[in-house]
């Protein structure tokens, strides 16, 4: 006989499928990308009949101009890919840093991870091109230091401390098991470490660390801020030298956002695969 006096339904933690089953779920689709191409070219086009036609209309102007913003887009490649490899190098450096055996290191690294993972990054951009020197002279040798390579330092930062804490966080989420068993075969903690630990953590880290990518490639738009030649300041360019048309404006920075949506959709996308690939079983 049931007792009422006990509840019967406990409350439990829910599954993400479970827990969202009879909600509207909004996710991106591919078909969003030739949605945003499409109301591009309907607005360009109400814009140009518009305006004044006696001007080259919008999508001539901008086949003309596709070279060079897809140029520019492609050095933002470049600056995220690099911001990207110095801030993992380094980052995982600090991660391992955090869980170090002397108290000094291990606060030091703590520090410096949440002081930079907890700074906006267009401040951080800002100190790295005002603050760094325009040159190096080591020696007898002048090493330049352009604007370009400055942005890389200043975004490869957020970067750093992010990555930094991503490592950290991979490590204490393996099991103490993992630790004990390697103890009792008498490795070494670097063996534990390089052998056992960060093998396992591989897995677990590569989702945030894409997603991250993800965030940092949509992010290197702030280097137009500081006058770097990327694709928003050719954007910029491009409009001044077509005498500010106002028709213009629609399909320049559509066209920017579809470029960054199908170089970046496919990231997101595989970064729900692995993460449902890689889920921890309980």
């Amino acid at each position: 006989m049931k007792n009422s006096k006990y509840k019967t339904d406990l409350p439990v933690m829910l599954s993400p499928k479970t827990a969202t089953a009879g909600r509207f779920n909004l996710s991106l689709k591919p078909w969003h990308g030739l949605l945003l191409l499409g109301i591009c070219v309907l607005s360009s086009t109400a814009a140009y009949t518009a305006d004044d036609t006696a001007n080259a209309p919008p999508f001539e102007v901008l086949l003309r101009w596709m070279p060079l913003l897809l140029k520019g887009f492609v050095f933002n490649l470049v600056i995220s890919v690099s911001a990207m490899g110095i801030g993992t190098l380094v980052g995982a450096a600090l991660g391992l840093g955090q869980i170090s055996l002397h108290g000094s290191v291990r606060k030091t690294s703590w520090f410096v991870t949440q002081f930079f993972r907890n700074s906006p990054w267009l401040v951080l951009l800002f100190f790295a091109m005002f603050l760094l020197p325009f040159e190096i002279k080591v020696g007898g040798f002048t090493i330049p230091l352009p604007d370009w390579l400055k942005a890389i330092f200043g975004l490869s930062l957020p970067v750093m401390a992010n990555v930094s804490e991503i490592v950290r966080g991979a490590i204490a989420s393996l099991p103490s098991g993992q630790w004990e068993a390697a103890d009792s075969l008498a490795f070494s903690r670097t063996q534990v470490l390089w052998r056992i630990i960060l093998p396992q953590c591989v897995k677990r880290m590569l989702p945030p660390w894409m997603n991250l990518y993800s965030i940092l490639t949509m992010a290197t738009v702030l280097a137009s801020i500081v006058g770097v030649s990327e694709v928003m300041t050719l954007t910029g360019q491009a409009l001044s030298a077509e005498d500010g048309r106002t028709d213009l404006l629609m399909p320049f920075y559509s066209f920017i956002l579809f470029l960054f949506f199908i170089y970046c959709y496919p990231i997101a996308r595989w970064t729900v695969y692995l993460e449902q690939k890689f889920a921890v079983k309980t």
